[in-house]
């Protein structure tokens, strides 16, 4: 087997991407702290043309060199915008009949593997702060919460982990 050449890979161009028919997924970083965590979420998000990142709080926002370190020029094809307050972005989205679903350990959360996403449907996923997670006021708000399954010590994923298993997982459902 030989490895694919850059050339050979059939990459959009920016202005084909922005033109394209996007993935019904939004992501919402809930005060991320880790610029190369907010990078690789851009990255993740070009891979997979999700419609739009929210930077909430404390997340910070493009341009600075250390999200262009992971982000590789994504953010200049994935469609982003900052909104101070997590929460008021939720009831907002919520208002346009976007499902929000917070990416957290709760109870009752539904294990991604048996999440099953709705036609016809744009989901808002929610990914929270390094230490702390979602806020609680989020998840309390969120229409539903989503858990990854995890079998090991940790029980805890980097955010651009996480990000890149439930984007993998539910772009995948919605295309099946």
């Amino acid at each position: 087997m030989r490895k694919l050449k850059n050339s050979e890979l059939d990459r959009l161009s920016v202005d084909d991407f922005k033109s394209v028919k996007k993935t019904p997924i939004i992501i919402v970083l809930d005060n991320i702290r880790s610029l190369n965590n907010i990078g690789s979420v851009f990255r993740t998000s070009d891979a997979f043309l999700i419609e739009k990142i929210y930077l909430c709080g404390i997340t910070a926002k493009p341009p600075h060199k250390d999200i262009h370190k992971t982000a590789l020029g994504s953010t200049n094809t994935v469609d982003w915008e900052y909104v101070d307050d997590t929460m008021d972005l939720v009831e907002t989205l919520q208002a346009k009949n976007i499902k929000v679903c917070a990416i957290e350990q709760t109870e009752n959360a539904t294990m991604l593997n048996d999440f099953k996403p709705e036609a016809n449907t744009t989901y808002a996923l929610i990914f929270g702060n390094e230490v702390k997670g979602v806020a609680q006021n989020v998840v309390s708000a969120s229409d539903t919460v989503i858990e990854i399954p995890q079998f090991g010590t940790k029980h805890s994923l980097n955010i651009s982990v996480s990000c890149g298993v439930v984007v993998w997982d539910v772009f995948s459902k919605l295309n099946n």
